[in-house]
């Protein structure tokens, strides 16, 4: 059989490639492993959350399926959620509960391009992103973020990318890899560019729980028939701990989610009962819980650049924010991808190379927080010297 050209040119999945470096290494007690590759919560799913589905898996009907779209009342609660943090009143009609926040891209992504449109990623990208679209034959279109703006995307350098063949732009806010929040008039503006040009204005919140700001990310969704241009994508593997459950949702018109269900179900069917039951009971119990979380990784965060504001290996902090640091490297003449290998193999700590990123990135590295905690943050700035 002959593997699909395009599918076979995209690149093995970042972080799995990242611990294939170690995976035949032991690390000593006293100096164990620091993944900065993996950016999920290293912590449980809450306790009474924990308790709630085992109840629901003893229900006979735990393991059948659900409509495509979604169990009725976890939509609902989906809109609810939504609703009360962007002031707006949202229809369960605009709710489709998807396996994860990547199942929704990928469904949103299905149902607006096909093979030679094109879709804006502001760069650094999220790297799943860019691998999705180029499997599906879409190509993507970068629009370059600069270090000297904060890494904040120019809705300006829009207008020239834009053709014809455009069917969405993607904003990942805050941002993975970089962790930056788009400031609401960053954002507003893209939905406006977006909007005259007839083009869909994708925005992943999948860290939206973890910003540091406690006012509304944006105004899009409080405006009358914004579902017309927007499309909100989120997840509930950060927020509540969830990623291996697989629950997220994408947030449109209903029409959008009408024709994502015929594309889930080719797919997934449906989210796996007990996690959509997980999200229900998250999002109408645990609001102290999460904020408990999101302070937890903002302090990991600050405690990150203090270490490296001491120190001296010479590293870069371009952005930081909710999971992450994007830093470039020290070392010229290298790769990105080299210096990750090494941190890994040598100094035992997974980082993620900025060539996954996109063009232009081969001096930076991405660091995500979920894992580490306290000391350990500190312990992996010391060994982020390989030399």
């Amino acid at each position: 059989m002959r593997i699909q050209p395009r599918v076979e040119q995209i690149w093995d999945p970042p972080v799995a490639a990242a611990r294939a470096w170690v995976a035949d290494r032991v690390f000593p007690a006293d100096r164990p492993l620091l993944d900065l590759g993996q950016a999920a919560p290293g912590y449980p799913p809450a306790a009474e959350l924990r308790a709630h589905v085992a109840e629901v898996i003893r229900r006979d009907d735990s393991a059948g399926y659900t409509p495509a779209a979604g169990l009725p009342h976890v939509r609902a609660a989906v809109a609810d959620h939504l609703g009360g943090v962007y002031g707006a009143a949202l229809d369960p009609a605009q709710v489709l509960v998807s396996a994860g926040c990547n199942e929704a891209f990928c469904l949103a992504i299905d149902a607006l391009a096909g093979p030679g449109d094109e879709v804006v990623l502001p760069v650094p990208f999220y790297f799943n992103h860019d691998m999705w679209l180029r499997a599906r034959g879409v190509t993507p279109v970068y629009l370059p973020c600069e270090p000297a703006d904060g890494l904040i995307p120019d809705p300006t350098r829009l207008d020239g990318l834009l053709t014809t063949r455009t069917r969405a732009v993607v904003l990942v806010t805050p941002n993975n890899p970089t962790g930056v929040d788009y400031p609401a008039h960053v954002v507003e503006a893209f939905r406006d560019r977006c909007a005259a040009r007839g083009v869909a204005l994708l925005v992943d919140e999948t860290y939206r729980a973890f910003r540091a700001d406690d006012d509304p990310p944006h105004g899009l969704l409080a405006d009358p028939g914004w579902d017309d241009t927007v499309v909100v994508l989120t997840s509930f593997s950060k927020s509540l701990a969830l990623a291996g459950y697989r629950a997220g949702a994408l947030v449109g018109h209903p029409d959008l989610v009408r024709v994502a269900v015929r594309l889930a179900d080719c797919v997934t069917i449906c989210a796996p009962r007990p996690a959509q039951e997980a999200v229900a009971f998250g999002l109408g119990q645990l609001d102290g819980w999460m904020t408990e979380r999101r302070v937890d990784l903002l302090d990991r965060v600050e405690r990150f650049r203090s270490a490296l504001a001491g120190s001296d290996a010479g590293y870069e902090l371009l952005a930081s924010g909710a999971f992450f640091a994007y830093v470039r490297h020290p070392f010229h003449g290298e790769t990105a991808e080299r210096v990750a290998c090494r941190l890994a193999v040598e100094q035992g700590v997974l980082t993620i190379p900025g060539e996954r990123f996109g063009p232009g990135q081969d001096r930076c590295l991405r660091l995500a927080f979920g894992n580490l905690a306290g000391a350990q943050i500190d312990a992996a700035v010391e060994r982020l010297d390989p030399r």
